[in-house]
C-alpha cells in the first residue's frame, strides 16, 4: 500500500499521516488559502454526512481526487475535535470505519491479510485473545458476539473467517476513536469556527429529528427513578446528577428546563446548578452524552430493568425505541 489511492482508502494508517505532514507545508497557510477553503467545505460535508448516517459507499470522494480526500479526512478530525462532542466523535469513527471496510472487503486475499495485520488482526489465524476480543465487541449488540456464546480455548476465542473480517471494521473504528479528540490550537479552532458552527447546528437539528418532542412516559427506568428521587427531595450522587442532566440535554430540554427538575433537591443551589448544567450541556466547549447502560450499572444506577432494557445498551436508545412503540400504540388505537 504505497500509492495515494490506498492512503485515501485507509487514511487512519501512519503512512497517510506521514503523507499529509510531508505534503501540507504550514497548516495555517493551507487553511487561509483558497484551496484550504475548498478542502474545509468538503471536510464539513464529510462530517455532516456522518450525522446524516449516510452510506459511506454512496458519498464518493471528498474533494477533486484521492489526495484531497486524504486532506479532508484530516480536517474532518480537526473539526470534530474543536466541537469535542462525544456523540459526534463516535459517529465520525463509525462512518470512517465503514468507509474503510467497504474498500477492505473488495481487496484480494493477500491485501486483506496485509491490511488486517496493520490493525492487529491475523486473518490466517481465526482466533483472538479473550482480552482483545472483549475489547472489540463492546459496541456490538448481536447476541452471537457475547463471550458466553463463543468457544474459548487456552485464553483464545474461536471465530469464523468471515467473523474475523467483520472485526477488522470494529478494530478500525477503535483506532480512529482512540485518536480523537485531537489537540487543536485555539487559534486554529477560531479559523474553523464558521464550519464548526454549521456542524454544531446540524448536530442539534439531528438530535431534534431523532428524539422529537419530550415524552416522559418513554424515559428508561433508570432516568425515571432519578427524576422521582429528585422530586421526592433526595440528594443524588454526582454521577446521578451527571447522568440525568446529560440525558435531559441530549433529548432536547433547555438549560432552564433542566434546572427546574433539580429545584426540589434539598441542597438546591441555583448558581451552582446553572453552572453544572451549562458545563455538561457544552457551554464550556465540551458537550457530554449520557452514560451507557454499562456505566449506569457500574455506578449502581441501573434499576427496575424491564423487557425493553434487554433490547438496548444505552438510555437514549431505550428512549427512542420506547417512543416509537408508544407512537405505534397510539396510531393503532386510533384506527
Amino acid at each position: 500500500m504505497v500509492d495515494v489511492q490506498d492512503l485515501a482508502r485507509y487514511p487512519f494508517l501512519e503512512e497517510a499521516q506521514d503523507y499529509v505532514r510531508n505534503e501540507s507545508g504550514t497548516l495555517d497557510l493551507i487553511l487561509r488559502s483558497e484551496l484550504g477553503k475548498s478542502l474545509l467545505e468538503h471536510a464539513s460535508r464529510r462530517v455532516r454526512d456522518t450525522l446524516a448516517q449516510k452510506n459511506p459507499e454512496e458519498c464518493g470522494v471528498y474533494g477533486r481526487d484521492a489526495k484531497e480526500d486524504i486532506f479532508t479526512y484530516v480536517l474532518a478530525r480537526m473539526l470534530v475535535s474543536c466541537i469535542n462532542d462525544r456523540m459526534l466523535i463516535e459517529r465520525l469513527s463509525q462512518f470512517e470505519a465503514r468507509r474503510a471496510y467497504s474498500w477492505f472487503v473488495r481487496e484480494d486475499r493477500e491485501r486483506m491479510v496485509r491490511i488486517a495485520e496493520r490493525v492487529g488482526i491475523d486473518l490466517e489465524r481465526p482466533t483472538l485473545p479473550v482480552v482483545a476480543y472483549v475489547g472489540l465487541i463492546g459496541p456490538l449488540n448481536d447476541e452471537r458476539w457475547r463471550l458466553v456464546n463463543r468457544r474459548v480455548e487456552n485464553g483464545h476465542v474461536s471465530l469464523l473467517p468471515e467473523e474475523m473480517q467483520e472485526l477488522v471494521e470494529e478494530r478500525i473504528r477503535a483506532i480512529i476513536r482512540e485518536r480523537l479528540p485531537l489537540i487543536v490550537p485555539e487559534e486554529v479552532c477560531r479559523i474553523l469556527r464558521p464550519y464548526t458552527d454549521e456542524i454544531a447546528a446540524a448536530l442539534q437539528q439531528r438530535a431534534l429529528d431523532e428524539f422529537g418532542e419530550v415524552d416522559e412516559s418513554s424515559f428508561p427506568p433508570c432516568i425515571a427513578t432519578l427524576i422521582k428521587a429528585v422530586t421526592a427531595g433526595t440528594n443524588l450522587p454526582h454521577v446521578g446528577r451527571f447522568a440525568l442532566t446529560a440525558f435531559l440535554h441530549n433529548i432536547g430540554l433547555s438549560t432552564t428546563q433542566i434546572v427546574e427538575v433539580f429545584q426540589r433537591a434539598p441542597d438546591f443551589d441555583l448558581s451552582m446548578t446553572m453552572y453544572q448544567v451549562e458545563h455538561i450541556s457544552g457551554r464550556a466547549g465540551t458537550e457530554y452524552t449520557a452514560p451507557s447502560c454499562a456505566t449506569m450499572r457500574t455506578h449502581g444506577l441501573c434499576v427496575r430493568r424491564d423487557e425493553a432494557c434487554e433490547k438496548v445498551s444505552h438510555p437514549l436508545s431505550y428512549y427512542k425505541w420506547k417512543k416509537k412503540q408508544n407512537l405505534y400504540t397510539v396510531r393503532k388505537s386510533s384506527r
